[in-house]
């Protein structure tokens, strides 16, 4: 069937079971980062902006999206400066355990895996993969129908994880998730499976016709901000982010850009 973004928006209020809590209040009064100079007040950010609506560049080069004033909220909460430095989404991680910025948030999923090299904050949102297919296409329904099929993907996300393991399937894979889904557009793959939000946006927005989501949610992700391993900063972010949920701030930016009261969401993803 296909899923309509209202309809994934309101499935998301509606089927999350566990409430945030609110962080033990605790650490310093500014980041720790701070571009190696704690003084500053300034934490570099990473994201990569070719992710709608989490995060894209405005026809005057602005930066936009949810994560973008999520993240801003939360600087101007605790009392620092955000500086956001754009970067492939495969380079984030790399920068991150290089040093060369202090944080990111880019529509990052928690695995288990990217726990081994990065620390995370608490989810700041629920997502989950999707699949999506051309509008007259009957013949895909589900992650099994996708063996064999000519599947895209951006590169080093789980989407592309999860491509991986489907038998036989050719993958293609693009520095970013409108690519993906224009190469489906264009007919030269038979799915794109992706973030189910940025997917549904790109569908609702019209700026790449044709294609409709199906079947059921391939996987329950959770976003989070990454940052390096034993960070002071994690415990920085996380009580700035525990106090915009607590006064409201966090709803209005999901409302914002997602035009529905906020989910309830996990302290932690596992």
């Amino acid at each position: 069937m296909m899923i309509k973004r209202s309809t994934f928006v309101r499935n998301l209020a509606l089927g999350l079971g566990a409430a945030f809590a609110i962080a033990a209040c605790g650490g310093s009064s500014g980041p720790s980062g701070s571009g190696g100079d704690g003084e500053t007040g300034v934490l570099r950010v990473a994201t990569e902006p070719a992710f709608p609506p989490f995060e894209f560049q405005a026809a005057n080069g602005d930066l936009e999206g949810f994560d973008i004033d999520l993240m801003n909220a939360i600087g101007e909460e605790a009392g620092f400066e955000v500086q956001f430095e754009s970067l492939p989404f495969d380079g984030i991680i790399p920068a991150l355990q290089a040093g060369t910025v202090d944080a990111a948030i880019s529509g990052m999923t928690i695995t288990q895996e990217r726990l081994q090299t990065v620390d995370f904050s608490r989810p700041y949102i629920k997502a989950g993969l999707a699949i999506a297919v051309k509008e007259d296409n009957t013949e895909i329904q589900s992650l099994e129908d996708l063996e064999g099929k000519r599947i895209a993907v951006q590169i080093g996300t789980t989407g592309a994880d999860q491509a991986a393991e489907v038998p036989g399937a050719v993958i293609s894979t693009f520095d970013s998730a409108p690519l993906a889904l224009q190469e489906l557009a264009n007919g030269n793959v038979d799915a794109v499976i992706n973030d189910a939000p940025v997917t549904l946006d790109a569908i609702a927005s019209g700026n790449i016709s044709g294609l409709k989501v199906v079947g059921e949610l391939v996987t329950e992700e959770f976003y989070g901000i990454a940052l390096p391993k034993d960070s002071d900063n994690t415990q920085i972010i996380n009580d700035a982010l525990a106090t915009i949920i607590d006064n409201g701030t966090y709803s209005e930016i999901y409302r914002k850009w997602f035009g529905a009261a906020p989910p309830e969401l996990p302290e932690s993803a596992f």
